[in-house]
């Protein structure tokens, strides 16, 4: 059983009575919504290695990571392109497609969707503004 997704009036107005203090939390996400990525990962990972005529994934995964990087970036052109056409039904499947070369990205990487996951648990409830300003710190902290 999913949530339902709260309006932007509706998280508005809560926000606001509450001053910031306990942002909406995130809807929940079903399991088998968070499986089916979880189960590509593992496909994916179970490609590495082997015959590259067999398996689009191991082509990919032993083209190394600029292709797999440029791959990435087509199909996320191509998920822009169909957002600003408005074509709800194309922005579906190349929105898959992008999803599906991340994680190929993920496995040349060696992330594992749990640590994204984490990553994304970890900022749930902070503001985008907060948390994009932490990182600004983090990033001149390292270079200076």
């Amino acid at each position: 059983m999913t949530k339902k997704v709260p309006s932007k009036a509706d998280v508005k107005a809560d926000t606001k009575s509450k001053k910031n203090k306990d942002i909406p939390a995130l809807p929940e996400i079903s399991e088998a919504d968070i499986s089916v990525l979880n189960r590509l990962y593992d496909v994916v990972q179970s490609r590495k290695g082997t015959d590259p005529s067999v398996s689009h994934s191991a082509r990919l995964l032993s083209r190394g990571t600029y292709k797999i990087a440029q791959k990435f970036g087509e199909e996320a052109v191509e998920c822009l392109i169909e957002a600003v056409a408005g074509r709800k039904d194309l922005l579906i499947g190349e929105s898959a497609d992008v999803l599906y070369h991340l994680i190929v990205l993920w496995v040349d990487a060696g992330i594992t969707p749990d640590q994204v996951w984490s990553e994304l648990q970890r900022r749930e409830g902070t503001s985008g503004i907060a948390e994009k300003a932490s990182r600004s710190k983090t990033i001149k902290a390292v270079k200076g």
